[in-house]
């Protein structure tokens, strides 16, 4: 997974969740509705606080993306919550070289959560949106039309209320921690 990019510098130069509310010109009032609703339940929080090392997610996001507001607002909560998570947002449009190595089935699709180790390398990313919805969209969504389809996506992120993300995104942190702990073991 690791390549030519410098994640040290890419993510020095993201900007917190809230520096990206406060530049969020689309969207402004859903990102920051979502965020004030965003719960991650307790256990969740204890389990990526009980991961060894200090992990950062880069998220790579555009504050025009629907699934972006539909995630990220959770993803923030939890880096918020756990001692031993930080989170960095960068743009899409202005990172192609980040986004480029890091594509959905040829596309620049996002968000993508980028996790790096507490050395700055790459150990996994998650996006463009959780498993089941991802699959929805391939062999169903596609072929709706585009109002029926952000209907049909947004009734199902207002449904799922962030836990389906919030589990995936602590998948890859735990899978991240596990294969670590095995390089030092091995």
């Amino acid at each position: 997974m690791e390549g030519l990019l410098n994640y040290e510098k890419e993510y020095a130069a993201g900007v917190t969740y809230t520096q990206m509310l406060e530049q969020a010109v689309a969207n402004r009032e859903m990102w920051q509705s979502l965020h004030d609703r965003a719960v991650v339940p307790a256990e969740t929080i204890a389990e990526v606080n009980a991961l060894p090392g200090r992990w950062r997610l880069l998220v790579i996001s555009e504050d025009w993306c629907g699934d972006a507001f539909n995630t990220v607002p959770y993803i923030a909560r939890l880096a918020e919550a756990a001692d031993n998570l930080e989170l960095r947002i960068i743009g899409r449009d202005a990172n192609p070289h980040v986004i480029d190595a890091h594509l959905t089935r040829g596309s620049r699709s996002i968000p993508v959560a980028i996790l790096l180790d507490e050395n700055g390398n790459e150990r996994a990313w998650w996006g463009p949106r959780p498993a089941p919805l991802q699959e929805w969209f391939y062999e169903t969504g596609r072929q709706m039309p585009p109002t029926e389809r952000y209907r049909e996506m947004r009734r199902w992120y207002v449904l799922d209320k962030g836990l389906t993300t919030l589990s995936e995104v602590v998948g890859m942190l735990r899978g991240a921690a596990l294969e670590i702990e095995q390089q030092q073991v091995g």
